[in-house]
């Protein structure tokens, strides 16, 4: 007799002849389609410790330039050139290499959809968000969002996202804690992260 069958015959023993088949799963997890409150958005982004910036989509150049005015950005192939000042050095990531995205100052990029309740900016790569490596290694990401990509809740996203995109969800600056509880920011992502959030 192997370890194998002698493991599985002691499992057969302890349920003994008829083991217990659960019944059905309840699946009465909450709905999609709650109201969006902007304000819990905001809430809950500042309590993650990233910064948010509420202006019209023509004064995104000043709010960058007064960020990373001076310094070399990384953006992606379809972002708004609008968004940019004539203060920054713009990278555009045409498959840069690694180091050149890691040597850059800072990101700006677009968002796919937002989630008031969690505080949570989701990625999808489109072209205004590009390859995910753009928005985790420079340590600065400023992430425009417009006012109609915010929902409500996880339901709410799920249901604007398609399964088929790699998705970045960010909830606050890259932290991370060790057993002593120690937050140690910038490990995993950005130290800092902006949100710009516009109308729609």
């Amino acid at each position: 007799m192997t370890s194998r069958e002698l493991i599985l015959g002691r499992l057969r023993a302890a349920l003994g002849a008829s083991p217990t088949t659960p019944g059905e799963v309840t699946r009465d997890y909450r709905p999609a389609g709650g109201a969006v409150d902007l304000d819990v958005l905001v809430h809950r982004l500042t309590d993650y410790r990233a910064t948010v910036h509420r202006c019209s989509d023509g004064e995104v150049a000043r709010v960058v330039d007064a960020i990373l005015g001076g310094r070399r950005v990384v953006v992606p192939p379809g972002l708004p050139r609008r968004w940019l000042p004539d203060t920054v050095e713009v990278l555009t990531d045409d498959d840069l290499p690694t180091d050149r995205v890691d040597a850059a100052d800072g990101v700006v990029t677009a968002a796919a959809v937002a989630v008031a309740e969690t505080g949570t900016v989701i990625l999808d790569a489109g072209p205004a968000q590009g390859r995910r490596v753009i928005s985790l290694l420079p340590d600065v990401h400023v992430c425009v969002l417009r006012t109609d990509q915010v929902v409500a809740g996880v339901p709410d996203a799920l249901a604007r996202l398609g399964p088929d995109r790699p998705l970045t969800w960010i909830s606050g600056p890259s932290a991370t804690s060790d057993i002593e509880l120690n937050r140690v920011e910038g490990v995993h992502g950005p130290r800092n992260l902006h949100v710009v959030i516009v109308p729609a």
